[in-house]
């Protein structure tokens, strides 16, 4: 049987290379938490407006698998069209007030930063049927799922009908059985 040391083995050359592969990070990047860097990217809508839209869109469409940026991606087309459309900046902006506002008076906090899921998923559920989620929701139906290169992460293996259909593709895969 093989003993490994617990401790790893620190050499001095490869510490200082990594020290020096570190120095050109700009802090600025580093003291940013990843969806604050991603939220950044919202000129038009503001950067709260995108963490709490991520959060969302996260919190409708939970993914473990999938990236922030896959979400990000289409929640863009909604920063793009309210650049264009004042009524559709202003059913977002008020959309997520109104949803911080309802989680501020619930859980004491804005909609983005209640820790646990489920609680986050009750505040969503009073909203649900305002035209603001309902836009969200139903443009991230699109956005996030016609996205080919999500598609492999969630098992889908694309279109069948140019390569004959599921009978010869995709029908017999199911190894439950």
């Amino acid at each position: 049987m093989r003993v490994l040391d617990k401790l790893p083995q620190v050499q001095r050359r490869s510490f200082l290379a990594g020290a020096a592969g570190m120095s050109v990070v700009p802090v600025t990047a580093l003291s940013m938490a990843p969806t604050a860097l991603h939220a950044a990217s919202f000129k038009v809508l503001g950067s709260q407006t995108g963490a709490t839209l991520l959060r969302m869109a996260r919190d409708i469409y939970p993914h473990d698998k999938l990236a922030d940026r896959y979400y990000l991606q289409a929640l863009m087309a909604h920063e793009k069209a309210s650049a264009k459309d004042a009524a559709l900046k202003k059913m977002i902006t008020e959309g997520v007030a109104e949803l911080d506002a309802q989680a501020k008076r619930r859980f004491g906090s804005s909609y983005a930063a209640i820790p646990k899921e489920a609680d986050r998923v009750s505040v969503l559920k009073g909203i649900e049927q305002s035209p603001f989620f309902q836009k969200i929701r139903g443009d991230m139906v699109t956005g996030l799922y016609d996205n080919k290169q999500v598609w492999p992460m969630l098992g889908y293996e694309g279109s069948s009908w140019q390569k004959g259909g599921y009978v010869n593709r995709g029908f017999n895969d199911i190894n439950w059985l």
